[in-house]
């Protein structure tokens, strides 16, 4: 995988949203942070339009992700906010620019469908990270894995006491990391953006969804063969869940751990990534050795 280039104080950052609509205050917390860190900040033209619930027109969403992918200045695109709507244009976007000038393209959720697409038809790194809207909220920890991410410091992962460490499959594997939002990466299957999983270790992640969906997700990739011929899976935050009435009565974590039951790969579950406060960066396409036992690890290789 091709690795953006180093970063230094001065570069420039451009946001931009391929989602949910966003307000200047709602940013203004992760603008101050990026400033902070030496950085230049600028804004798509249309960052701040509004229809519906999108951040503007698909074209003029498009049009600010594909100006600030052509622009040679932009070292960084960190995308505003999630929500839906990035799936909307992905296949609108020109990558060809991009490819001659890899730059960082930081986010998570609805950045999915990014990370997925660049994954499989860029060969690029890429980070799932805050957004700028929460930005706001990030712990130090979480601060510390996005300056070690972005300006190649060592980034590593220790958990000695993990809170799922009962359910953990031990074993050790090393591969690229892939993934992202569950329900995201469940909506691509069968597209141009459907991820390639062998050989690889997974993230997942997911919020505010009923259990019976995580299961019906869980088989799809099942089905489709996404498991089969993984090196290990990671199981970041799986947030406000929700049941009905006749209750499905097995936590997240249960229904996927079931479902990968029959397989050998190792397990890491609890991983504070996600739609959480906790939210540490991972670099995608990355190689990294994956080390489950009473003191887990998660190494990136910074060759």
């Amino acid at each position: 995988m091709i690795r953006p280039p180093l970063l230094k104080k001065g570069d420039t950052v451009a946001i931009v949203s391929t989602a949910r609509k966003v307000s200047a205050e709602d940013l203004q917390p992760g603008i101050d942070r990026l400033n902070s860190w030496g950085m230049k900040v600028e804004t798509g033209k249309n960052l701040f339009a509004s229809l519906n619930q999108f951040a503007g027109t698909d074209e003029q969403r498009t049009a600010d992700f594909q100006e600030a992918l052509d622009n040679p200045d932009v070292k960084i695109i960190w995308f505003a906010r999630g929500g839906y709507g990035t799936v909307r244009i992905i296949d609108n976007i020109d990558w060809s620019g991009f490819k001659k000038n890899p730059k960082w393209l930081i986010g998570y959720s609805d950045v999915t469908v990014i990370h997925s697409h660049v994954h499989r038809h860029c060969g690029i790194e890429t980070l799932h990270a805050p957004m700028i809207f929460t930005m706001k909220k990030i712990s130090n920890a979480v601060s510390q894995s996005l300056e070690d991410a972005l300006f190649a410091k060592p980034l590593k992962y220790s958990f000695p006491e993990n809170f799922y460490s009962e359910m953990n499959r031990i074993g050790e594997a090393k591969g690229q990391l892939i993934g992202g939002n569950l329900s995201i990466l469940y909506s691509m299957l069968g597209s141009q953006t459907d991820i390639d999983t062998k050989g690889k270790i997974l993230f997942l992640e997911d919020i505010d969804e009923y259990l019976y969906h995580i299961d019906r997700m869980m088989m799809a990739l099942k089905r489709a063969g996404k498991l089969d011929e993984l090196a290990g899976l990671i199981v970041g935050g799986m947030t406000d869940m929700k049941d009905n009435k006749v209750r499905f009565n097995k936590t997240a974590e249960e229904i996927i751990g079931e479902a990968v039951a029959g397989y050998s790969f190792p397990v890491l579950y609890g991983f504070p990534a996600g739609h959480t406060p906790d939210n540490r960066a991972l670099i995608f396409g990355r190689e990294v050795t994956m080390k489950v036992d009473g003191d887990s690890e998660i190494i990136f290789s910074n060759e």
